[in-house]
């Protein structure tokens, strides 16, 4: 059995997870990502991976940790979630390009006994101008359809990243050093990496 079960479908946080040599289950729990009236957008995040923890926990049972994780994009104080279509796509690398924002990466785990504790990374990028007809191409593809503000920082879009301040894993959506911290207090991974 693995050491920890991931509640992620995303393959960015699978890969990600494998860097670190953890042996883990990946589950896809189906949670409510709806916001609550006026959350604020840290909490949102970090509810939402200690939500899908959580869930990892009643469907799967507790005899492993359970880790969530979350990624938003907050420009200018509006949430930019996945998009809805490929013209909400557009709209939001329309709204990116040559302008900063914020991308807030939550890790929440939940250890055999049910302790809970999570983390927050917050990663402020800068992109450059992006051509219209570029962006207009890209949103034909797959790549923006299922990522939080519409890029993937590892594709193809990463070449309009200007400068990240902060954690370049954390824009992937799942924040390293904070990840490898909470597993460690979870009793999950090595003290030396393995070879």
């Amino acid at each position: 059995m693995s050491d920890l079960l991931l509640v992620s479908g995303s393959p960015r946080r699978r890969e990600l997870l494998d860097m670190i040599t953890v042996p883990y289950e990946a589950w896809n729990a189906d949670i409510d990502e709806r916001r609550l009236h006026e959350e604020p957008p840290a909490d949102y995040v970090l509810r939402l991976a200690a939500e899908k923890a959580a869930a990892g926990i009643a469907a799967r049972g507790g005899d492993r940790p359970a880790l969530g994780a979350d990624t938003i994009v907050l420009l200018d104080g509006d949430i930019l979630g996945k998009p809805v279509d490929r013209a909400d796509a557009g709209r939001m690398l329309r709204r990116l390009s040559d302008a900063t924002h914020e991308v807030l990466s939550a890790v929440a785990v939940i250890r055999t006994d049910g302790q809970r504790r999570e983390a927050l990374n917050r990663t402020t990028v800068r992109f450059g101008a992006v051509p219209e007809t570029w962006i207009d191409a890209y949103c034909l593809l797959d790549e923006p359809m299922d990522k939080a503000g519409a890029y993937a920082v590892q594709g193809l879009a990463g070449q309009w990243v200007r400068h990240i301040e902060g954690s370049y894993s954390g824009v992937m959506g799942l924040p390293l050093f904070e990840t490898a911290e909470l597993l460690r207090w979870a009793g999950v991974g090595a003290d030396r990496p393995a070879l």
